[in-house]
């Protein structure tokens, strides 16, 4: 018997600095299109973007927590997408829907899929979605992202209030700050005309006051391993 990781997007950015900085002895799981770099990490192939895969994952997941009996399980869903960065009604409509799919449908469906593989399972389970800053605050050319961002925190106040009446998982929505990722990078290179605010994260950047994931997978982890209040929304900035 051993505890069990699952991280949604786990293959790169602040999912895979999750993965390479779980805190205790657990079998990780990377949910992800091209999978980890790590070869100890085990890998189930998905693009979370196609609602198709949502039932084959939640059937991995739980037949994984079947098999292992774990004592914990903690799911992570850091998988996210800020493309397209642009004005609703001005960027390519397909690549909105998968936008709007991705950050708003999958981690709740996800989330819902998670909680039904340990019902009536003894253990101590954590849910946790990674947030934003963005679910609060308004960016032009970000509508389809903060809208997601929002959508899932408030999946998280309300789930967390059913947990409390029963289940008992631990539901969490965590935002790691503003991190030095790839995801940043295309910020930096976005046109004005998409998105305004530009020059404010290029300033971020050219004052090195972007956190590395490493740094912010750290903290996060250590916010879970403090114990998660369910149904708790969260900034890493503010604790």
């Amino acid at each position: 018997m051993s505890d069990l990781v699952m991280i949604t997007g786990g293959s790169s950015g602040l999912g895979l600095a999750l993965a390479r900085s779980v805190p205790f002895a657990a079998t990780i799981v990377d949910i992800s299109r091209s999978g980890s770099p790590d070869a100890s990490v085990t890998h189930v192939p998905a693009d979370l973007s196609d609602p198709s895969s949502w039932e084959k994952v939640g059937a991995h997941v739980a037949d994984l927590i079947a098999a292992k009996d774990p004592e914990r399980v903690v799911f992570i869903h850091a998988a996210g997408t800020l493309a397209p960065i642009g004005f609703a009604g001005e960027v390519a409509t397909t690549t909105y829907i998968d936008n709007v799919i991705l950050n708003s449908a999958s981690g709740q469906v996800l989330g819902h899929l998670f909680l039904e593989a340990i019902r009536g399972r003894e253990g101590s389970f954590d849910l946790v979605m990674i947030s934003s800053g963005a679910a609060s605050s308004v960016y032009a050319g970000w509508s389809a992202y903060g809208a997601g961002k929002a959508a899932l925190d408030q999946w998280v106040r309300n789930v967390g209030a059913e947990q409390k009446e029963r289940g008992g998982a631990r539901v969490a929505a965590i935002a790691p700050g503003v991190m030095a990722t790839a995801m940043q990078e295309e910020i930096r290179t976005t046109e004005e005309s998409d998105f305004p605010e530009v020059s404010r994260f290029q300033a971020l950047h050219d004052d090195g006051v972007l956190v590395d994931p490493e740094e912010a997978a750290e903290r996060i982890w250590r916010v879970i391993e403090r114990g998660l209040e369910p149904g708790s929304v969260l900034d890493i900035r503010d604790l």
